[in-house]
């Protein structure tokens, strides 16, 4: 087990009431407006999550301002806080990326990665992070993570995420689960997942899983609510998020991101449909 302790806890504070109809506040919101974001309101205090671009979001949460898979360069971090704790699933390039990590790490910021990222970091940034195998465990903060398999089963894309090399992960909040996949199509890991109340969920071909594949997944291990994300694929393999949506079940609540810019998409269902979404607000939920 690996255990992290930042030598300055942020703690978060709600700064404006919740009440019916209004909005809740948190430090660094203003800053990060424009990139939306849905509030969850859970026995550990307050999440909020601002989705990036395709497989990268912030979460600002009562330990600690935490970034998954930062890529695209250090300026689509601008309006956010330096990171407490930077996750990273694994190596490619829409995950991860140094020249990112370089601009947005601080003195503070702890990382936890798979060994083969932890592997390519550079000597100064591994004093500040940790390698987590398929299975392991660390902890931050108090908050401790599981590091769950994420592989490719299909055979013809077993050479894409081979069984053992790259992670999701589990962070387990006080009575609050959080799920991140990373890149992986729909294992029996992911299926025997439990008690996970936020769950981001990939899919797009031919590198991980249809949305068919993500949906049946998402029905077994019940997730309160859902974002699909990383839906962007080669050659036609772009998945629609709408359609996962439908096939998910009533136990799940699905989430929308705002993880591509219009036009960005090549598949014209899914870009239709975007064109169509209003601007996103930021909304709070109450998860028991």
């Amino acid at each position: 087990m690996t255990d992290f302790k930042t030598p300055s806890r942020r703690q978060f504070l709600v700064t404006g009431a919740a009440a019916a109809g209004a909005v809740t506040i948190l430090p660094y919101a203003a800053r990060a407006a424009a990139h939306g974001g849905d509030t969850f309101e859970t026995g550990a205090g307050l999440i909020t999550i601002h989705p990036v671009h395709h497989a990268s979001f912030v979460a600002e949460t009562p330990i600690g301002v935490i970034y998954v898979d930062p890529v695209d360069g250090a300026d689509s971090y601008a309006t956010f806080a330096k990171p407490d704790l930077v996750l990273i699933t694994h190596e490619h390039g829409d995950h991860y990326n140094q020249e990112t990590l370089d601009g947005i790490v601080g003195e503070t910021t702890q990382i936890i990665a798979n060994p083969a990222v932890f592997d390519m970091l550079p000597d100064a940034m591994k004093a500040q992070a940790s390698a987590v195998q398929n299975g392991g465990t660390a902890t931050f903060n108090d908050l401790t993570i599981n590091a769950i398999p994420a592989y490719n089963t299909t055979e013809e894309r077993k050479n894409f995420h081979p069984q053992g090399r790259d992670n999701g992960y589990v962070l387990n909040f006080d009575g609050f689960g959080m799920y991140v996949s990373g890149d992986t199509e729909d294992t029996p890991e992911m299926r025997a997942l439990t008690n996970i109340d936020l769950a981001f969920v990939c899919m797009n071909l031919p590198f991980t899983m249809d949305a068919n594949a993500a949906a049946s997944a998402v029905a077994e291990f019940k997730p309160t609510y859902v974002y699909p994300y990383h839906y962007r694929g080669r050659d036609g393999g772009t998945q629609d998020p709408e359609s996962f949506a439908k096939r998910v079940g009533m136990d799940s609540e699905v989430r929308r991101g705002g993880w591509y810019k219009e036009g960005e998409l090549s598949c014209p269902a899914v870009t239709n449909r975007l064109k169509s979404k209003a601007p996103r607000t930021r909304r709070l939920f109450h998860v028991r």
